[in-house]
């Protein structure tokens, strides 16, 4: 059963996926967490929460909302009550995702090359020749290890059966993962006990798995190649990812105007001249690149 002092102010909808609770009570993979939040003094969880909303604040970071007349920057919203996925349940997703990222990706080469897919009549060309987003001076282009997206953002979706579903793929210029990182920081934070006693994954290799995967797409033969990121610049919604990315992974942060092109190759000006770069982290939207 669920303890006294959380079941006092929890309300059960049963048509959502609860994922606290279950038909017999608390979930088994939230006993613990449960355990350790009825153990708190009654005003400690609203200290914890203020506690998360100074951190995210004093540190930056934030998001910005253009559509918002109240104020440019706010704080990422964060729920000081972690989301706990089962190892078991994460190797279907991974699983899935891959798998699914992969189908993306021959599904674009395909498009931009032989074209089986709307040959065969799986997918009507009007479809495709209609997007604009289809660029017609890429047909039969071949691009890098056949990769036409690099880095997705997969947002995922639960059922009211507990299902997992894709909501959308977001391949062009994803955002989001530096607050995934900032998350697990400040969750350890405010319950220093609660991440190493559970066994949870670590995310904290991120930036170097991210640099190694953008790494291995330089094609000039040298030892140290260099990658920068493009950012549209501060009054950019994701600008504090995108610094901390950089910051991360040891890596320049650059404009446009960093960047100069010679002899069909990029070179990023530098105090001691131009500095020839391999790689290119962009999140810069298509439209804006020119």
């Amino acid at each position: 059963m669920m303890s006294p002092k959380i079941l006092e102010s929890y309300n059960i909808q049963s048509d959502v996926w609860d994922e606290l609770m279950g038909d017999n009570g608390v979930r088994e993979n939230y006993r613990h967490l449960v355990n350790i939040i009825d153990g708190l003094p009654p005003e400690e969880m609203g200290i914890k929460d203020e506690l998360a909303k100074k951190l995210f604040m004093t540190q930056g970071i934030t998001f910005t909302v253009y559509s918002d007349n109240e104020g440019v920057e706010k704080i990422f919203p964060f729920d000081i009550i972690p989301r706990i996925i089962e190892a078991k349940e994460w190797s279907v997703i991974e699983a899935g995702v891959k798998q699914r990222l992969k189908a993306l990706n021959i599904f674009l080469k395909d498009v931009y090359h032989q074209q089986f897919i709307i040959k065969d009549g799986i997918v009507p060309a009007k479809l495709i020749y209609s997007c604009p987003l289809f660029l017609r001076e890429m047909m039969n282009v071949d691009v890098p290890f056949d990769i036409y997206s690099h880095i997705a953002g997969i947002d995922l979706i639960r059922d009211a059966d507990g299902s997992f579903y894709v909501l959308e793929d977001n391949l062009r210029t994803p955002s989001g993962v530096s607050y995934m990182l900032e998350n697990r920081s400040i969750t350890f934070r405010i319950f220093p006990d609660l991440i190493p006693r559970n066994n949870v994954r670590r995310v904290i290799e991120y930036p170097s798995l991210l640099l190694k995967n953008l790494l291995g797409l330089a094609n000039r033969q040298v030892s140290n190649p260099t990658v920068v990121l493009l950012t549209p610049g501060v009054y950019n919604s994701a600008y504090f990812e995108h610094t901390t990315l950089a910051r991360l992974m040891g890596i320049e942060l650059v404009e446009g105007r960093d960047l100069v092109v010679e002899n069909h190759h990029v070179y990023m000006k530098t105090t001691s001249g131009l500095q020839k770069v391999d790689v290119i982290y962009r999140r810069v939207d298509d439209e804006f690149i020119d």
